[in-house]
């Protein structure tokens, strides 16, 4: 069976994907934790998608993964894309989540230059912990933001600011026709990072796309509504 790989995002790391290997426990999983983020919190951050690209493929690569279906959520959904420009026969499907074409984040709660300052300011865990919130409709009520924010405030100043640079600089706009991976699309409809508009963008653009929209969800639907999210997984890989 087709391993299945995830790429968390922006404060993210592979802890947060839980939920989700147990739900696909008949594939082979791999959630990488990206350069600064994670488990790899104490490794020197990239500041390109491309370069975080290049590492995964490269790391798929030293565990002997030629082809796999990919999960990028956000800032790793950038990542996915990229992925599947550079290396377009490795990925089989592809899933898209809580993320979009347009890397300077249009509509986002905030602007990165606003998130690049209040972090110099803030410091590390209080932006990581001020962030994290808005991923969630109620954070304090939902179980799982807890394990979220632990894993954000891992994340030191250097990686935020690596991190905010990578997508400032990235856009995949006018090469997303050349995405032929099946793909399927998740977006939680009050997600405060990635407005419809960037969603709308892939779905009318990507050749093989397929859209699901998960209402009363914010930015990681994966932990707000994972009942929803694992079923929408499994169907798309079975």
């Amino acid at each position: 069976m087709t391993p299945v790989v995830f790429v968390h995002g922006f404060l993210g790391g592979s802890q947060q994907w839980k939920g989700q290997i147990a739900a696909l426990a008949g594939h082979d999983v791999v959630a990488v934790d990206l350069p600064g983020f994670g488990d790899n919190a104490q490794t020197q951050p990239l500041d390109t998608i491309a370069a975080y690209a290049t590492w995964v493929l490269d790391a798929l690569t030293s565990k002997g993964i030629s082809h796999f279906n990919l999960v990028g959520h956000s800032m790793g959904g950038m990542i996915a894309q990229e992925m599947t420009l550079l290396a377009p026969e490795r990925i089989e499907n592809l899933v898209l989540y809580g993320t979009g074409a347009t890397g300077v984040l249009p509509g986002r709660f905030e602007t990165i230059e606003t998130s690049r300052l209040r972090a110099k300011s803030d410091g590390a865990k209080a932006t990581a912990g001020r962030i994290a919130a808005t991923w969630f409709l109620s954070p304090t009520e939902t179980e799982t933001f807890e394990t979220c924010l632990e894993i954000a405030e891992q994340t030191k100043l250097s990686a935020i600011l690596a991190g905010l640079e990578a997508m400032q600089i990235w856009n995949s706009a006018d090469r997303l026709a050349s995405i032929k991976a099946r793909t399927l699309l998740i977006w939680g409809d009050q997600d405060r990072t990635y407005p419809w508009s960037q969603t709308e963008h892939l779905w009318r653009t990507l050749p093989d796309v397929r859209l699901a929209v998960l209402p009363d969800c914010a930015h990681a639907a994966h932990l707000e509504k994972p009942k929803v999210f694992n079923a929408l997984l499994q169907d798309f890989f079975a």
